[in-house]
């Protein structure tokens, strides 16, 4: 935007050098903190230090002599338009910007560029940003939504950086808490799902509460209810026992309602204008994890400890060379012949490596996975991925209720689309008596872009790191800092152009 006038400077710095008989080194620039006023600052050490080893500059120490150089050159450059004023401090060149012109270009390379202001140029690299990945067989809750839109942000700004990017959504579809689910649905509820994409997605976290209550040792239980309880235990195991051994009528029973899951994801996605590129599934990767086990374990990289009746594990600190503990030890195969999730990374990346040709992965998960993401990345180093050093884990805090933690299992969350309901509700209420010329098309439409803006910004204001308690009425306040006062910023601004 002003490199007209830094090439000004240039050449009335070269011109004054010259006539004092110095040689300038490359001038590099930089952009002075913001403090009330704009302004962009180079050093002359570089010049002072060539000229002390040439044997000139008056033995003078180099940083003396950087500020000497600085004065002469200010004391010379006459007028520059557009500048306010130009300070030789410590041996730096400090050059302002007069507040109005620099206002008044900023403003024009904005309507000249329109949307695409401040967008860089097209880069090599290829990002793939992983998130949007709630476990199936559970219905969309706000904790999901922090993470979502988290990685839709961080995919936009990427994307808007000049990377190719990469969304991609990795959702945990089997497990014990997936047969859970199936195992109730098939034994007292099979045909009685709803048809509604939410309400059955959100009827799936009922029935998941329902059977960890069934499934959980109480107090002071009846004979009857224990061995009941230890029956249902043994069929949800049996059920896990056949989904793994490739039963059909359980992978069938698996397929479908794991779709319906999918289907309220998409939809809640869709509601958020997000588009997913790329789906990977943990069922997938199982498989290929256990051929990566043999291959780490054929490189070196593993110690087999099956024989002795033990597991595959991988001594991280010992392979790297390093003399204090920082990733431990690591089981990537269990004694059993079963995967852990970090097994299961390790063969994700391999895909996004191989297949998708990613140079820079970037996993949205919270901060609880922390530890076991940095042991994945180290792994993969050793595995000889050059891509593990641009892997990248953007962690977040929890998200809980004014009652305390989120809890699946015992039905204590706050969903997505209730929240989201709520919120247009409330807008509705609002632009009724504020825009009663309106259609109901377009009030709805108006309501659901503010309802969403609102949400977006209660998440996006806070610092990832930090935990958040989810307060339904402050994350859809329309005063202060919020969303709305944006939007309607936005709105007042666009007419004032017109």
């Amino acid at each position: 935007m002003f490199n007209d006038i830094q090439q000004q400077l240039e050449e009335k710095i070269q011109a004054v050098c010259a006539a004092d008989g110095i040689e300038p080194a490359e001038l590099k620039w930089v952009s002075i903190p913001f403090a009330g006023e704009w302004g962009i600052s180079t050093s002359f050490f570089q010049t002072a230090a060539n000229e002390a080893r040439a044997g000139r500059g008056g033995g003078k120490p180099v940083p003396q002599r950087a500020q000497e150089i600085a004065e002469q050159v200010r004391d010379r450059l006459g007028s520059v338009e557009g500048i306010s004023r130009i300070e030789a401090v410590k041996g730096y060149l400090n050059v302002y910007f007069k507040t109005s012109d620099y206002a008044r270009r900023v403003v024009d390379t904005v309507l000249v560029s329109g949307a695409d202001f401040g967008r860089g140029p097209a880069k090599s690299e290829r990002v793939m940003v992983e998130y949007a990945q709630p476990n199936t067989h559970h219905s969309f809750h706000i904790g999901h939504y922090r993470n979502t839109i988290l990685g839709e942000a961080l995919a936009r700004l990427t994307e808007f950086a000049g990377f190719e990017t990469i969304r991609a959504s990795y959702p945990g579809d089997i497990g014990l808490g997936v047969i859970t689910v199936m195992w109730i649905y098939d034994k007292f509820y099979k045909g009685q799902e709803p048809q509604d994409v939410h309400e059955r997605g959100q009827w799936l976290l009922k029935l998941y509460v329902e059977a960890t209550a069934l499934l959980e040792k109480k107090e002071n239980e009846t004979p009857e209810e224990t061995a009941r309880r230890e029956q249902y235990e043994a069929e949800r195991r049996e059920m896990y026992r056949r989904w793994d051994a490739g039963d059909p009528a359980v992978r069938e029973l698996w397929r479908t309602t794991r779709e319906w899951s999918l289907e309220e994801l998409r939809e809640i996605l869709r509601m958020m204008d997000v588009k997913i590129d790329v789906w990977f599934y943990e069922s997938e990767v199982d498989e290929p994890a256990k051929a990566i086990v043999e291959e780490l374990i054929a490189k070196g990289i593993a110690d087999d400890e099956r024989p002795q009746g033990g597991a595959v594990i991988v001594k991280i600190d010992e392979k790297l060379g390093l003399k204090k503990e920082k990733y431990r030890t690591n089981v990537i195969l269990r004694s059993d012949g079963t995967t852990l999730y970090l097994t299961k990374d390790l063969a994700l990346a391999k895909v996004k490596f191989e297949q998708h040709h990613v140079d820079r992965s970037i996993y949205v998960v919270d901060v609880r996975q922390s530890m076991h993401l940095q042991q994945a990345f180290a792994i993969l180093r050793l595995w000889g991925f050059p891509q593990a050093e641009k892997c990248f884990h953007l962690g977040y805090g929890f998200v809980s209720l004014p009652e305390g933690a989120m809890s699946a299992r015992r039905g204590r969350v706050v969903l997505f689309k209730d929240v989201y309901d709520e919120a247009v509700r409330r807008v509705l209420a609002v632009e009724s008596e504020k825009s009663p010329e309106m259609s109901d098309e377009q009030r709805r439409k108006v309501a659901e872009q503010i309802g969403l803006g609102a949400l977006a910004y209660s998440m996006l204001a806070v610092d990832n790191n930090r935990d958040i308690v989810f307060d339904m009425d402050a994350a859809l306040s329309f005063d202060g800092r919020t969303g709305p006062y944006i939007q309607n910023a936005y709105v007042r601004a666009n007419s004032i152009l017109k």
